[in-house]
């Protein structure tokens, strides 16, 4: 580990160097690329630096240790408890951060919601679950628009997708892909019955145009007028874009906006991500099964979480753990989640990277 902290060091002070060159500061791009790459080892060097200084401490204090002094040693015995500890603790630190990032982290993200199992209630659950995420957005100080939905009789969704757009926003929300479960008494049941309901969650990362080529040909652009609630021009204009993607057959819909060429630049949009995240998910499936050899998968259970009404619970089932505030959740407090989960994940890639 030291040697790779050594060389990272050097590369920092190349980059910090580099920066300063006349030819360098004329030529934006190349100074924000280098910019980039310094500031992603910031936190390494200065974790390394304060690492280095403790352990020049406990030397000090190991050589006061063997002093003919008695009072001197048991001091240097007590300081050197606590520098250890505080050793042991940088120390991991450092190999957390020296764990490989996903260069996706940083992106803006496409959620996408849709009933499953459960009629209905299922409906009622996606729009709950879109109002969650929408709140945990926006306690982040993330944007979120909707770029397409379709309601369902009872008020709810049969599916709905947004955008959410924010600082390390994928980084947080790509574990909340999976089912999710929710038991409830629905407000329809009159003889008070529980239920159980469940809406699947996708979060894919935004893609960017010159990540994915999408050929004219390759697309059947059907034009239809829009469904549900929305005056008087719902009916009267044809604004609603259905985009088939031969190839994969990808389907997407968006009709929300009254402008035929937002609801395509929405469409396009959604349809660059799925076909961004199809991609990927081709060239990981080789790394992701040696992985899953490794440490095994994350995908634990069929349903990542369960939301139960009755005992205030809410439990992720990919790490075993329940959280008793249902309604603060529901409200967008999802961090004691998705931080457990973070950590759960770093875990596990420590296992099979050797930092």
């Amino acid at each position: 580990m030291k040697t790779k902290l050594e060389a990272l060091k050097r590369r920092h002070t190349e980059l910090t160097a580099e920066m300063a060159r006349p030819e360098v500061v004329a030529d934006y791009s190349r100074l924000q690329e280098l910019n980039r790459e310094r500031t992603r080892l910031d936190e390494i060097v200065a974790l390394y630096a304060t690492l280095q200084e403790a352990e020049r401490q406990r030397d000090g204090a190991l050589e006061l240790r063997d002093s003919d002094d008695l009072e001197m040693r048991a001091l240097a015995a007590d300081e050197l408890r606590s520098l250890e500890e505080r050793i042991a603790g940088l120390e991991q630190q450092v190999r957390m951060a020296l764990l490989p990032r996903d260069p996706r982290d940083e992106r803006d993200v496409i959620v996408e919601v849709r009933a499953a199992v459960g009629g209905e209630e299922a409906a009622l659950w996606a729009a709950d679950l879109a109002r969650m995420y929408t709140r945990y957005a926006e306690r982040h100080g993330w944007q979120v628009d909707v770029l397409s939905a379709a309601p369902s009789e009872g008020g709810g969704f049969k599916e709905i997708i947004v955008e959410v757009c924010g600082r390390g926003a994928y980084s947080r929300l790509k574990f909340e892909s999976g089912p999710h479960r929710v038991q409830r008494v629905p407000v329809t049941e009159a003889q008070g019955r529980l239920h159980t309901s469940i809406a699947t969650v996708a979060v894919l990362p935004e893609a960017q145009e010159v990540e994915v080529g999408i050929e004219e040909k390759d697309l059947r652009v059907d034009i239809f007028h829009s469904g549900g609630a929305g005056g008087q021009n719902v009916n009267k204009v044809a604004t609603a874009v259905r985009i088939t993607h031969l190839p994969t057959g990808i389907v997407v819909v968006c009709q929300d906006e009254r402008s035929q060429l937002k609801n395509r630049q929405k469409a396009m949009q959604v349809l660059r991500s799925r076909l961004y995240e199809t991609e990927q998910r081709k060239l990981q499936e080789e790394v992701d099964q040696t992985r899953r050899q490794q440490v095994g998968s994350g995908e634990r259970a069929e349903k990542i979480r369960t939301y139960n009404f009755p005992q205030d619970r809410v439990t992720d089932r990919r790490i075993g753990l329940t959280v008793h505030n249902l309604e603060g959740v529901l409200d967008g407090d999802l961090d004691t989640i998705i931080d457990a989960l973070v950590l759960d994940a770093q875990a596990r890639q420590l296992q099979g990277v050797g930092v």
